[in-house]
């Protein structure tokens, strides 16, 4: 690292200096304020280490220029004269650590350690937001639409600690690009994420995905599966649709969350678990708890901190997201692609997005493949889009009215699966499976 010393005494200074530049880092010194801000202004440090008393000057007042000038750096605080006043004003003005005069090299070499590991952490972090966005372009974290911000402050807030979050919204919303933000954002960064789609399978199968079986457990059990509550182990575990989890099921994660104990499908052995949950549905949870398909302690222990994510059609930065995510296309697909035009931007506000961040990423994706020019036009965007609804209440969804079968299948669909008190039950009422079910709510953003 590149390391500046602030003090007044050049022994101070030239001791720390042998001490740095023994283990590899490069060192300047500065015995004054004015002479830290002008070595700050002309090269980039990692770390300073401020002495309270700096001849007729206070260190502490040199805090603020100091981060003034370079936000990242680390200020050590270093005296002689310690107190908890000092050293609570030193935190108060942005301080990283806190040294009382006299210090080994060994408590020094400590500090920078500290430093060292915060810094490897806030890089890991910015790496895989970034990566993150890189792979879901509409992973936009940094949004201006109140709500958002909302949402996205709570999460940081939160992800330090391992309590379980509950994150509410219709399909589509990015609860599961929030869920991926929230664990890199905590301590559990470096461990694992894994994802289970609850209603991707029947109780029994489900289960054992979920917390593994022995061989022979149950037809298809070949061999043995360690399930994914145990490739968590140490990182989180995100139930997506978790309001969709099959009522047999539902008694056993509410002891897994009380105790993080569990046991394998045809096994009897007790394990534990260290693992942080986050789910996430896009279903009333308090109807359900009404209807008796959802117990009520399971949802007051899965909503121990709850962050709801708005619909699309809701958010001030739609036609925000729209060129970002054009912006990110252009770039897949190596073509220059400016701007929508006014029609095309009008026709983009108007549209209610049934289908959420999901839907207008594909509408995005598909304009910027048929685009012939910069600009993505009405004819650029899916149909639904393009062309308004006939009058002001749109047309029913009914059998002969005229609109495309995909529609009407659409919103069969969403009113099958809404009254119906789980997803199996749905597929029962549709004639299909539950697992053709599932794809298709993915499908069109039900």
């Amino acid at each position: 690292m590149h390391i500046l010393i602030v003090d007044d005494e050049p022994n101070i200074r030239r001791t720390l200096r042998a001490t740095f530049e023994a283990v590899g880092h490069a060192v300047e010194e500065a015995g004054s304020g004015a002479e830290a801000l002008e070595l700050v202004g002309r090269r980039s440090f990692d770390v300073a280490l401020v002495d309270v008393r700096l001849g007729d000057e206070s260190g502490l007042e040199l805090l603020e220029p100091l981060l003034g000038q370079t936000p990242r750096l680390a200020i050590v605080v270093i005296t002689a004269y310690a107190s908890i006043d000092s050293a609570v004003q030193a935190m108060r003005r942005g301080a990283f650590d806190y040294l009382p005069k006299p210090f080994t090299p060994a408590q020094v070499r400590a500090v920078l350690e500290r430093v060292a590991r915060v810094r490897g952490l806030r890089d890991r972090v910015a790496d895989l937001e970034e990566r993150v966005r890189a792979e879901i372009p509409e992973a936009e974290l940094d949004s201006p639409d109140p709500s958002m911000r909302r949402a996205f402050d709570l999460a940081r807030r939160v992800a330090p600690a391992d309590a379980a979050v509950l994150l509410r919204g219709e399909s589509g919303t990015g609860k599961g690009v929030l869920a991926r933000a929230l664990h890199a954002w905590s301590g559990r960064a470096d461990g694992p994420f894994v994802t289970v789609s609850c209603p991707s399978l029947n109780a029994d199968l489900l289960e054992g995905e979920l917390f593994g079986h022995v061989r022979g457990a149950f037809t298809g059990a070949v061999r043995d599966a360690a399930g994914k509550v145990a490739a968590a182990e140490g990182g989180a575990l995100f139930l997506d649709e978790v309001g969709d989890l099959p009522t047999p099921l539902q008694p056993k994660l509410l002891r897994f969350l009380q105790e993080k104990k569990y046991e394998r499908v045809g096994d009897a052995k007790t394990r534990a678990a260290d693992v942080r949950l986050i789910a996430a549905t896009n279903r009333d949870l308090e109807a359900a708890v009404a209807g008796g398909s959802f117990r009520e302690d399971l949802l007051y222990r899965l909503n121990v901190v709850e962050i709801t994510l708005p619909p699309l059609r809701r958010r001030t930065d739609l036609l925000d997201l729209a060129d970002h995510l054009l912006g990110f296309f252009a770039r897949q697909t190596a073509r220059r692609l400016d701007r929508f035009t006014p029609e095309a931007r009008a026709a983009l506000a108007r549209h209610p997005w049934p289908g959420n961040l999901r839907e207008l990423r594909n509408a995005v994706e598909r304009a910027a493949m048929l685009a012939e020019g910069p600009e993505i036009g009405l004819a650029d965007l899916p149909e639904r889009i393009a062309i308004p609804p006939a009058d002001p209440a749109h047309v029913a969804v009914e059998v002969g009215a005229p609109i495309s079968l995909e529609r009407l299948e659409v919103e069969h669909i969403r009113r099958v699966t809404a009254a119906a008190p789980s997803l199996e039950a749905a597929a029962r009422i549709l004639g299909m499976d539950p697992s053709t079910l599932y794809r298709k709510r993915k499908q069109f953003g039900i």
